[in-house]
């Protein structure tokens, strides 16, 4: 009996290994909403007069600090906006939409780090992405001072689309010849 004990003991040791429950690591991947302070207001209750003489614990029931993701998201997507905003009332320019895309985008590339299979969210973010890109080739278009501005106040790197560059097909090349043999 003790030599059966000893002779198992790999298998058996392997076999709890294996069947041990992995731990994974959470990685500490950093967020663009890490600026804002913990100690920040709710966009709702920043301008009431009261809440500088409540209790401590209601005001930091009503800080960042409590706050949901989708809180933090839009005091986030509000401060990019107030950058590029031309005036008070400016609720749909250009700037506007790119600045709340902007935000959206760093949003999902922050879940689909953390969640890398998530292919719905992908979508979304490659689609705005797309809108972004469309928004700041117009602006470049238009108006170049507001759309270098725009991408400074941002952070956004805009890199120049490739020039469009047609794959040759054997349809296209008799096409062609076609052509210049009529001519």
């Amino acid at each position: 009996s003790l030599f059966f004990r000893q002779a198992c003991s790999p298998f058996i040791q392997t076999a709890r290994c294996y069947a041990r429950p992995v731990r994974r690591k959470i990685k500490d991947i950093p967020s663009h909403l890490d600026d804002l302070p913990p100690t920040m207001l709710k966009k709702d209750y920043a301008n009431v007069p009261i809440i500088n003489s409540v209790d401590d614990v209601v005001r930091r029931l009503l800080s960042l600090e409590m706050a949901s993701q989708k809180e933090k998201v839009k005091i986030k997507t509000q401060q990019l906006v107030e950058k590029v905003r031309r005036s008070p009332s400016d609720n749909g320019s250009h700037e506007v939409q790119v600045a709340i895309l902007t935000a959206k985008i760093r949003t999902l590339e922050e879940h689909l780090q953390r969640h890398p299979k998530d292919k719905n969210n992908r979508r979304r973010m490659l689609m705005a992405v797309d809108q972004r890109r469309k928004l700041l080739s117009y602006l470049r278009r238009v108006r170049y001072s507001t759309f270098e501005n725009t991408c400074r106040l941002l952070g956004i790197h805009y890199s120049l689309p490739p020039a469009y560059n047609r794959r040759p097909t054997k349809r296209w090349l008799v096409k062609k010849a076609f052509c210049i043999k009529v001519w």
